[in-house]
């Protein structure tokens, strides 16, 4: 009866996880709030400059500029806008969702000064006697456009109208101006005004004392021209001068487009990894689809509920994360094969098999969150937000890969119905018993004729072949550096029929924005890439958007990066790189010893490499979102080689002390023997991932997942080839020299002991 209690609370368990996901997973994701690359709108960087001499620019006079911006946003009814203030000077804003780019733009950086003079240029008011929000766009008796205003003194009002009045004719005249300051180029351009005249003048004969706080202002105004004033004036002057050092926009077609893919590819992919881990799991694989399946629920719960912003590099992340959660499974899944096969029976095998996986995986997920944790330090906009991603999916790893995948199998386990080795893939012919003392160092592989420490020789001659043709690789490709690490404009160009790239040079070169070099892309050949070496300015951007959607009935999406901000992320990149290095050789060398930190650093190094010399020799872009995706195999790199070395250490363990460098070798290549099948299997299930990105998945990630995929690749070599082998020639020659067993019993920790049944 106990026994059959377990089914049933599995089953509750389970239609109680799937009836709350199914009852509210549609709220959870209409909450789910898109970037700007996947809905539309635009993002910019400002640098704040002093607008008068001596002026400095402190936290407070960021603060003031920010609450500024954010009521001139207000007016176009964004949703959830992002204004974020870094480092000393710079104020980053998005706005996702934004259909009125153009305008926002414009009204963003203009800078709007209100007086209220006399006919000799004296200022009797100013825009401070304004009433906050007291601004609007308005018609007058005529129906013609006008702005009212609201004054907080009338009293005030009343003195000014007196003075004027004394004046005496023609002289008394009330003289509104509207002066604009530097920043509002573009708009003196679509009102047909050169910028020095950009003074607005409304003036009215004083008759009589005013003792009102009603003004209107009119004048020859379009309907636009007053809301914009209106608007200028009820979020006040700026009082700094913004200056453009990024930006981005993104047409709304090309994000509705961008998400429809990469949904689209994730999908694909999840589904590929479930059928495989069913089919060659059996149990542990229906145990890990059930709590995949919570762990992105959760992902999306949590997501929402640090109120984040959902890029396309961070849906990458998700299903990433995925992969690495199943990792977790396999790792857990392999090892109770292991406990199988050597004679255990189904109950005592999980539990063995569960405790000794659980230190290889938080060794695993740690040095990945160190990697992603220093991404969100450096990153910027979709970057951080594909970290942001990451380190919430490893720590929900643990919730569901770890902890809930084994509590349910436990249910299972222990209900005494499934004592059968095949529900975990296993056949009684790969069996042993207790009685022949077989250990897992005994049970062969797929993998038993390939003698990795013998033909490490050749491992290092390959890798060292790969490392000078890449030196010169390098010196005769280089890299092609994006706008990002460099200076310049990148545009995509969206039709709604396939393009030529002669008919996109001769459009290009007719609107005044010439350029030769444009790729036609997308499955429809309907998108033309092109690049800069000049960042638009405001005037340009706008000018382009607005013959570009004319033409073509899409707004483009453009990215333009200053010289300065260009070199600034490269600079943080190399720190990135450089802190997650030196953070993950530290905390090896803690959890393991010296040797194996250094091992390690140099297969990341040797990965990295590769790469970079990869996307030299296809002359693949080289952006920001390769920063995240190197980053993220230092991870994946790092995740398999502590693997390796976890069960190095803990099949030393077990043979205690060596006295050979053959006994070494042997429990080296025993030990890289049974990870191997963890290894292929998951980074199988991430590569089937990263290929539905590279073919479903939006062409603004196609180069991120490529990246991934080569790493995948190299990283699963060198944490075999590379890592244990560089370990095993430094611990050989430690023997050399005191020719003595110097490889000792290590300590246990985290679960690494074989429990005692």
């Amino acid at each position: 009866m106990k026994l059959a209690n377990r089914i049933i609370t599995f089953v509750l368990v389970v239609a109680l996880l799937f009836t709350g996901m199914g009852t509210t997973v549609q709220k959870v994701l209409n909450d789910v709030r898109l970037g700007l690359d996947l809905q539309g709108g635009f993002e910019v960087l400002y640098e704040v400059e002093s607008l008068v001499e001596g002026q400095e620019i402190t936290q407070k006079v960021l603060a003031d500029t920010t609450t500024a911006l954010n009521n001139r946003i207000n007016m176009f009814g964004v949703s959830e806008p992002s204004i974020q203030i870094e480092g000393e000077n710079r104020i980053r804003v998005q706005l996702a969702g934004l259909e009125d780019q153009s305008s926002a733009r414009e009204l963003l950086s203009s800078t709007a000064n209100l007086t209220f003079r006399d006919v000799n240029d004296n200022i009797l008011l100013d825009g401070t006697d304004l009433k906050e929000g007291g601004a609007k766009a308005s018609f007058d008796d005529q129906n013609r456009p006008i702005v009212t205003l609201t004054l907080k003194d009338a009293a005030k009002f009343a003195e000014v109208t007196q003075k004027v009045m004394s004046m005496g004719a023609p002289n008394n005249l009330l003289v509104v101006w509207l002066d604009f300051e530097e920043g509002v180029d573009s708009y003196a351009a679509e009102i047909q005004k050169p910028v020095e005249e950009q003074k607005f003048e409304s003036a009215a004969s004083v008759t009589q004392v005013l003792n009102t706080t009603d003004v209107m202002i009119s004048g020859n105004f379009t309907v636009d021209e007053t809301k914009h004033f209106a608007s200028i004036l009820n979020s006040g002057s700026l009082p700094v001068k913004l200056t453009e050092k990024y930006s981005t926009s993104v047409g709304a077609q090309f994000g509705e487009d961008a998400l429809n893919d990469t949904v689209l590819a994730g999908i694909v992919g999840v589904i590929i990894i479930f059928i495989f881990m069913l089919l060659y799991y059996r149990l542990p694989g229906f145990i890990s689809i059930i709590t995949l399946t919570v762990f992105t629920y959760l992902v999306l719960i949590v997501f929402n509920g640090i109120n984040a912003v959902l890029t396309l590099p961070g849906i990458a992340a998700i299903v990433l994360g995925i992969g690495m959660a199943v990792d977790a499974n396999i790792l857990t899944a392999e090892r109770i094969r292991e406990e199988l096969r050597v004679g255990h029976s189904v109950k005592d095998a999980f539990k063995l098999g569960s405790k000794q996986s659980l230190s290889a995986i938080i060794d695993a997920q740690l040095t990945t969150l160190l990697a992603a944790v220093v991404l969100f330090y450096f990153g910027t906009s979709s970057v951080k937000g594909f970290a942001t991603t990451l380190i919430i999916s490893i720590l929900l790893s643990f919730v569901t890969a770890v902890w809930g995948s084994r509590m349910l199998q436990g249910l299972l386990v222990n209900s005494g119905y499934f004592n059968n080795p095949a529900w975990f893939g296993i056949r009684k012919s790969q069996q042993h018993s207790l009685e022949e003392g077989i250990t897992s160092l005994d049970l062969t592989t797929k993998f038993d004729k390939i003698d990795f420490v013998h033909n490490r020789k050749k491992f290092y001659v390959l890798s060292t072949l790969i490392l000078v043709v890449g030196i010169v690789i390098l010196g005769v490709f280089k890299l092609n550096l994006g706008i990002d690490f460099s200076q310049g404009t990148r545009v995509e160009i969206l039709a709604d029929n396939a393009l030529t790239q002669e008919e996109v040079v001769d459009y290009l070169d007719e609107i005044g924005f010439a350029n030769e070099d444009v790729v036609i892309s997308g499955e429809e050949q309907n998108v033309a890439v092109m690049r800069y070496k000049t960042d638009f300015s405001q005037q340009e951007v706008l000018d382009f958007k607005a013959d570009v959607a004319e033409k073509y009935g899409h707004e483009p999406s453009l990215s333009t990066v200053s010289a300065t901000v260009g070199k600034e992320l490269a600079k943080n990149a190399i720190y990135a790189l450089a802190l997650a290095a030196l953070g993950i050789i530290i905390y090896v060398a803690v959890r393991f010893e010296w040797r194996m930190g250094l091992g390690a650093i140099i297969s990341l190094l040797h990965d990295v490499f590769f790469i970079v010399v990869v996307f030299s020799m296809l002359r693949l872009e080289v952006d920001i979102t390769f920063i995240a995706a190197v980053l993220t195999i230092v991870g994946y790199s790092i995740n398999d080689t502590i693997v390796t070395f976890d069960r190095i250490r803990e099949n030393i363990d077990r043979a205690g002390s060596i006295s050979t460098k053959e006994e070494l070798a042997t429990i080296v290549n025993k030990s890289l023997r049974q990870t191997m099948g963890r290894s292929i299997n998951t980074v199988l299930t991430v590569i089937i991932v990263v290929i539905a990105l590279i073919f479903l998945g939006a062409p603004s990630i196609q180069n991120f997942s490529i990246a991934l995929l080569i790493g995948l690749v190299t990283g699963m070599y060198s944490s075999i080839c590379i890592a244990a082998q560089v370990w095993y020639t430094l611990k050989s020659r430690e023997m050399d020299k005191k020719g003595t067993a110097v490889v000792k019993k290590e300590k246990k920790q985290w679960g690494s002991d074989e429990p005692q049944i």
